[in-house]
């Protein structure tokens, strides 16, 4: 059989895989270089979507912001990028607002604003000691990892320098990578305190147990020292379409719709079995891939299948991550006296963002708006679940969507074609129904105008198994982020992206072991 034989076979168009494939061929360590994707989506957790009728808004269905105080690969990716593409094309960037003194927290059936926090109002519903009064949770928290990793806040310190602190530490006698975030904040802070923080910060997988010594910085880095994010203004999709556009133009191939199903080490090369393609060898492979897609190929793979090899793979854990997107004729959430940033309730739907517009503006009243109704992790993921198809629904061609299920159509539907991305992700209608049920609960209101139209996207759907990974207790991160990029010694088999980074959740964490793996294997130094 004559087999063709690519230089580089890279699964998976995510960023870190369409960064690696950019900066192999314009090094010019290869010249037949391919991307396999099994969807027919380009951009991996990356999913922006422009709404029906809503031109200058941007639905970010995946990752939605970044913080380049804290970011610097995704910042010089960017600019790196704009260097290379006409001014129309250029990738631009606005404020993200969050957190403000007059957006609503419903929590316990009661109503706040973020300010009554610092006022040490007596309706917060929580009884918290002396020491955690007068204080927003956020707060609580620095304080907390403060009395964990003394010194760790302070503001001059870099992100390497945390990490280090955190990860060389012990705390009440014991390494603090080998305890749970949740674990060691149980210690420092009342239940009640926990609760607050869990309940107000939107949240639920960031403080629960997971590595200690890695949850820290990460959390400090989010939430911490003044975040400052930035959204985009033609949504974050845009970075890997245009790295794809790179690779086309330097030679190298991005194909959608070709799903890896295993591969095997024949010699010194690597025997791919694409669906419905004759058999491809490659002289080396990257696994551009998180932990559940790397499972799913896994019992056609044997060298995934080896046991040091499961080890890696197995030292992190997907995290749910849900998002649905409603819209309207007018940003009626104005009436409850906030316009922009975010809500937050230990109701279902968690979080609500007031989507800014691609300025960063708030939308105006009397005006087409949008909300990010319902942005939430963890547990609360399982409540949709019977609002929707199961999710093995969605990834068997044997099975149906049952015919009973009834999507939303509201006036926006009628377009005409025109928003077939935003039509695919379209949200059952009883969700929706529910959906706004909660949202007048937290904005206090009797009456909310109707829905225009609706989509959602459940990240905990194969491939992905999750919005994000987080590092298990007791692992060695350091060593396994090292190790994982090429887990069999061997085998020119590689893995990269964001599940096995210090920057889990972020692009950002795609590029440092997409960096971390060229640099090392492949003698390409970073950006």
């Amino acid at each position: 059989m004559a087999y063709k034989i690519l230089d580089v076979a890279i699964i998976g168009a995510g960023v870190s895989g369409l960064y690696s494939a950019w900066r192999i061929l314009s090094d010019g360590y290869a010249k037949e270089v391919t991307v396999f994707e099994a969807s027919e989506h380009i951009g991996g957790r990356l999913l922006s979507v422009v709404p029906p009728n809503i031109p200058d808004m941007v639905a970010e269905l995946g990752g939605m912001r970044i913080l380049p105080a804290v970011q610097p690969r995704i910042a010089k990716l960017i600019d790196s990028l704009n260097s290379k593409i006409k001014m129309e094309d250029k990738i631009e960037t606005f404020p993200f607002p969050v957190d403000q003194n007059e957006n609503i927290s419903y929590l316990r059936g009661t109503h706040l604003r973020l300010q009554d926090f610092a006022d040490h109002s007596p309706k917060i519903p929580f009884s918290l000691t002396f020491q955690e009064r007068g204080k927003i949770p956020g707060q609580i928290i620095l304080n907390a990892i403060e009395q964990i990793v003394p010194g760790i806040t302070d503001s001059k310190l870099s992100e390497a320098e945390r990490r280090i602190m955190a990860r060389s530490i012990s705390f009440n006698g014991k390494p603090l990578y080998q305890q749970g975030f949740w674990q060691v904040l149980a210690k420092v802070i009342s239940a009640e305190a926990y609760q607050l923080a869990l309940s107000s910060g939107g949240y639920e997988t960031t403080l629960i147990n997971w590595n200690a010594a890695d949850a820290i910085p990460w959390y400090l880095s989010d939430f911490g020292v003044a975040p400052d994010y930035r959204g985009f203004r033609n949504g974050f999709q845009q970075v890997p379409l245009l790295l794809s556009k790179l690779v086309h133009e330097l030679g190298g191939k991005v194909v959608c719709n070709h799903s890896l199903l295993g591969f095997n080490q024949t010699d010194d090369l690597i025997e791919l079995t694409i669906q419905g393609q004759e058999p491809i060898k490659t002289k080396a492979l990257i696994l551009a891939m998180p932990r559940r897609s790397l499972e799913l190929i896994s019992p056609n793979s044997p060298i995934l299948q080896q046991e040091n090899v499961l080890k890696l793979i197995r030292s992190v854990t997907p995290r749910p991550l849900f998002k649905l997107y409603t819209t309207y004729s007018n940003p009626w959430w104005r009436a409850a006296g906030v316009q922009k940033g975010r809500t937050t309730t230990d109701l279902p739907i968690r979080q609500t963002y007031y989507w800014p517009k691609n300025t960063g503006e708030p939308a105006e009243i009397g005006t087409k708006s949008m909300l990010m109704a319902s942005y939430d992790d963890g547990l609360n993921i399982g409540f949709w679940d019977g609002f929707r198809p199961k999710r093995a629904d969605f990834l068997r061609s044997d099975i149906k969507v049952p015919t009973t299920l009834e999507w939303f159509e509201g006036p926006a539907n009628q377009n005409g074609g025109e928003y077939k991305l935003w039509d695919k992700y379209k949200a059952p209608a009883a969700m929706v129904e529910e959906i706004q049920r909660q949202l007048a609960l937290i904005h206090g209101l009797q009456f909310t105008p109707g829905v225009q139209d609706a989509c959602f996207k459940d990240w905990g759907d194969d491939p992905f198994g999750g919005g994000w990974n987080s590092w298990n207790i007791g692992v060695d991160s350091d060593k396994v982020k090292v190790d994982i990029l090429k887990p069999e010694t061997n085998a020119p088999v590689y893995v990269c992206g964001e599940a096995y980074s210090d920057a889990q959740g972020w692009v950002e964490g795609a590029l440092q072991t997409a960096d971390m793996m060229l640099e090392k294997h492949f003698k390409i130094s970073a950006l």
